[in-house]
C-alpha cells in the first residue's frame, strides 16, 4: 500500500484551516449584521426592515470576506493576536463599512445599508473579531501552559522588579506577560520619573524611584530585579547595581543602545551587568567608508587569529569583503573556533586558516608565495607578563625575532602595509614581555626608516586648526595604492576586557569560588578597553597610516584595579568584606603601579581621529646587534638577557632574579 504523500497531507491541512476560518468568520459577521439591525431598532424590526436585513446579509458576508482576505487573516493562526493583527482588523473592517456606505451615497436604494446599523455593525464585528482571536490566544496559552506542568517542564515562576518605566521597560513587560513559559512575572516598575509613580505600565505599579526599593512593601519577595535602561550614563548603572546588590537581588540588564539599534539583540534578550557596562566608555565613531575603502577587495593577514584580538580582528576585517582572509595561527584548537565562527556568520568564501607559526621561515616563506598578502595585522604575541618574566628567551624570539622577521619577509614580498598590535606596557617597560614589544616596535621603525613615505597625511581642516583640534579634521578617504615600500606601523592600547589572560576571567573565578579576590595592590591602575573598540581603532589607525608611526589609542580615565574588584564582587550578588575578601598580594616582579602612554624620546603629532594619537620615535635600534642576540638566546640565563634587552632598550628598567 502507497504512503500518503506528507507535503499533500499539509496541503489539505491547510485547505481544513482555511475552511475552518472561513465558517468562523462569516459567522460573526453574520451574528454581527443581524444583531446591529436589533440594536439600532429597539429589538423591533419591522417586517419590511427584516426583509432587508435577509436581502443584504449575503452582500455583507462578501464584502466583509474580502477585506479579511485583503488583509491576510486566512493565512494567520488564530491562536496568534497582537497589535499588528489588531491594526490589520480595523483596516479590514473600517474599510467593509466605507464600501458598503457606497449605495447610500449613490442613492442606490435596493443595496443601501441604514447608516445606523452600519456604524453598530462596524463596533459589533470588529469587536467580535478581536474577542475571538483573543480568546484563542488565551486558550492556546492556558493549555499550553498547563500541558508543560503536566510533563514538569513549567518553570518557577519568578517575581521580579523593573528599573525604567520607559518603553524598553514596557516592552519588556509586555513579553514576560504575554509568555509566561519563561518563568518571569513583573510585579513592580522603579523609575526616576516622579511624574510615573503611581502608574500602572501593562498592570505593573511605578512604585518610585530605585533608592526607595528598601521601603517599597513585597521587595523582599524580590527574585531579581532588571534594568531596563538602555542608554542611561554608566554611572546611573552603577548606581542602581550598588542599591539592589544591597538588598541581596540579583540584576541583570538589557542590551545597551548600540547593540538594539544595530539589531543583533532583542529587546528582550537579558543578560547579567557586566562590568563594561559600568565604565562608561563613550561608543566610538569609525570612518567606517575609510576602513572599507583601505580593505575592501585586498588580500589581508591577520597572525594570531585565534586571539582575543586577532579573532576580533578577523571579525572586523572579513565583514568589509576583502578579496582573501589569511587566519595564520600556531594553536590548532583556536584556529578551529574562529574559522567555524565565521563559517557560520556565512564568511567561510573569503577565509583561508592556516596553521602556521611566525618564526618559521619556510613555511612563512609559503604563505607569501601562495597567496601574496597585501595588508598584515601582526597579533601573535606572548602577552602574559608574569610568564614571560620567567621565560625571557622565548619572550624575546617570539615577540622581538618573530616580528622582525615577518616584518623583512613583507618588504620581500611588496606588502602594503604591516601594522603591529603593541602594548601600553612597551611604553617605559619594567617587565620582559613589555621590553620584548619595545623592541618590536623599534625594529619596525628601522625598517620604516630605511623607506621614504609614500603618501602625505591627510591635512588638518581650517575649523580644526583653528580651533587647535584634530577631532574635526575630515577622514582620508582616498583607496590606499601601493607605490613604494611597505608601511610599517605600531598601534599601542591598555588591557581589554574579557580577554585570555585579564584580570576579569580572574576576578570571575576566584568569585565563583568563594574567594578571595587578590589585587596586587590598592593604588594600582590600568586602562581598560572593550576588544570591539580596540579593534575598531586599529583599523582605523591603518587608514590613517603612512609608515613609521606609533599610534595610541585614547583609552579614557584609568581605573583602580581595586575599584574593580569590588564592583565585580557586587554583580555578583555579594558583599565585599562580608560574603567575599579582597586580599593584597603585592606587586609581581615586573608590575607597575600604573601604565604611561608616551616615552621621552616620542614626539606627538595629531590626526584626524579625536581617539587616536600618532607617535614618532627618534629611538632606533640596530637589526644586527638584534640578529647578534637572536643567535644567543638559549646560551644566555635570565639575567644576561634581561641585561641584553637593556642595551637594546635603554629605558628598560629589568626586575633581576
Amino acid at each position: 500500500m502507497a504512503k500518503p504523500d506528507p507535503a499533500a497531507l499539509r496541503e489539505v491541512s491547510q485547505w481544513q484551516r482555511t475552511a475552518v476560518l472561513l465558517l468562523i468568520y462569516a459567522g460573526i459577521i453574520a451574528v454581527s449584521f443581524y444583531l446591529a439591525y436589533e440594536v439600532r431598532f429597539d429589538f423591533q424590526v419591522a417586517d419590511e426592515l427584516e426583509r432587508e436585513r435577509l436581502r443584504l446579509i449575503g452582500m455583507m458576508l462578501v464584502v466583509k470576506l474580502f477585506a479579511l482576505y485583503l488583509a491576510r487573516q486566512f493565512g494567520t493562526l488564530m491562536t496568534y493576536f497582537s497589535l499588528p493583527d489588531l491594526f490589520r482588523l480595523a483596516w479590514a473592517m473600517g474599510g467593509a463599512s466605507l464600501v458598503l456606505l457606497l449605495p447610500r451615497l449613490l442613492l442606490y436604494k435596493p443595496l443601501a445599508v441604514p447608516r445606523g446599523v452600519l456604524l453598530i455593525d462596524f463596533m459589533l464585528c470588529f469587536g467580535a473579531l478581536c474577542a475571538g482571536r483573543l480568546a484563542a490566544r488565551l486558550f492556546r496559552e492556558r493549555t499550553s501552559r498547563a500541558a508543560r506542568a503536566a510533563r514538569g517542564l513549567q518553570p518557577q515562576i519568578q517575581r521580579i522588579a523593573i528599573v525604567g518605566a520607559g518603553d524598553a521597560g514596557a516592552s519588556l513587560a509586555k513579553e514576560f506577560i504575554g509568555a509566561p513559559h519563561r518563568g518571569f512575572e513583573p510585579v513592580m516598575f522603579f523609575d526616576d520619573d516622579r511624574t510615573k509613580h503611581g502608574k500602572l505600565v501593562h498592570g505593573v505599579p511605578v512604585v518610585g524611584r530605585p533608592e526607595d526599593i528598601s521601603r517599597i512593601n513585597g521587595a523582599a519577595t524580590l527574585a531579581k530585579a532588571i534594568i531596563a535602561m538602555p542608554s542611561a550614563p554608566a554611572r546611573r548603572v552603577q548606581e542602581v547595581v550598588k542599591l539592589f546588590a544591597q538588598q541581596g537581588l540579583k540584576v541583570e540588564t538589557l542590551p545597551s543602545i548600540e547593540e538594539l539599534a544595530s539589531g543583533r539583540v532583542l529587546t528582550s534578550r537579558i543578560r547579567p551587568v557586566e562590568v563594561q557596562d559600568l565604565l562608561g566608555r563613550q561608543a566610538v565613531e569609525l570612518d567606517s567608508e575609510g576602513i572599507r575603502l583601505s580593505l575592501f577587495k585586498r588580500v589581508v593577514m591577520v597572525t594570531g587569529a585565534g586571539g582575543s584580538i586577532g579573532s576580533e580582528l578577523c571579525r572586523q576585517i572579513a565583514a568589509v569583503n576583502p578579496a582573501r582572509l589569511l587566519l595564520v595561527e600556531q594553536s590548532e584548537a583556536a584556529l578551529f573556533l574562529i574559522e567555524q565562527e565565521l563559517n557560520e556568520a556565512g564568511l567561510g568564501g573569503v577565509i583561508v586558516p592556516l596553521v602556521a607559526d611566525v618564526l618559521d621561515r619556510d613555511r612563512m616563506n609559503y604563505i607569501f608565495e601562495r597567496y601574496r598578502p597585501q595588508v598584515i595585522f601582526h597579533a601573535a604575541a606572548h602577552k602574559h607578563v608574569y610568564l614571560m618574566e620567567r621565560q625571557p628567551a622565548e619572550a624575546i624570539r617570539n615577540n622581538a625575532v618573530g616580528t622582525r622577521r615577518l616584518a623583512e619577509l613583507a618588504a620581500e614580498h611588496g606588502v602594503e602595509g604591516f601594522v603591529l598590535i603593541s602594548t601600553d606596557k612597551a611604553i617605559n617597560p619594567t617587565n620582559v614581555m613589555g621590553a620584548t614589544k619595545r623592541l618590536a616596535e623599534l625594529q619596525l621603525m628601522a625598517l620604516a626608516a630605511s623607506a621614504e613615505p609614500v603618501l602625505s597625511d591627510p591635512p588638518l581642516s581650517p575649523a580644526a586648526a583653528a580651533a587647535g583640534s584634530p577631532s574635526r579634521a575630515p577622514f582620508d578617504r582616498r583607496p590606499r595604492e601601493h607605490k613604494g615600500p611597505t608601511k610599517f606601523m605600531a598601534v599601542r592600547f591598555g588591557n581589554v576586557l574579557g580577554s585570555s589572560g585579564s584580570v576579569i576571567p580572574i576576578f570571575k573565578r576566584q568569585i565563583a569560588n568563594g574567594g578571595p579576590v587578590t589585587v596586587t595592590h590598592p593604588e594600582v591602575t590600568r586602562y581598560f578597553m572593550t576588544i570591539p573598540e580596540a579593534v575598531g581603532l586599529v583599523l582605523q589607525s591603518f587608514v590613517l597610516g603612512r609608515g613609521g608611526e606609533i599610534f595610541v589609542l585614547d583609552m579614557g580615565q584609568p581605573v583602580k584595579i581595586v575599584d574593580l574588584a569590588r564592583q565585580m564582587i557586587e554583580l555578583s550578588g555579594f558583599r565585599v568584606g562580608e560574603d567575599i575578601e579582597i586580599v593584597f598580594s603585592g606587586l609581581k616582579p615586573g608590575e607597575k603601579l600604573f601604565e604611561e602612554l608616551q616615552h621621552h624620546s616620542e614626539a606627538y603629532t595629531p590626526t584626524a581621529h579625536a581617539r587616536i594619537m600618532r607617535f614618532t620615535s627618534r629611538a632606533l635600534v640596530a637589526l644586527d646587534d638584534v640578529r647578534a642576540l637572536e643567535d644567543r638566546l638559549f646560551k644566555l640565563d635570565s639575567n644576561q638577557l634581561k641585561g641584553e634587552l637593556k642595551r637594546l632598550v635603554p629605558e628598560y628598567r629589568p626586575h633581576l632574579d
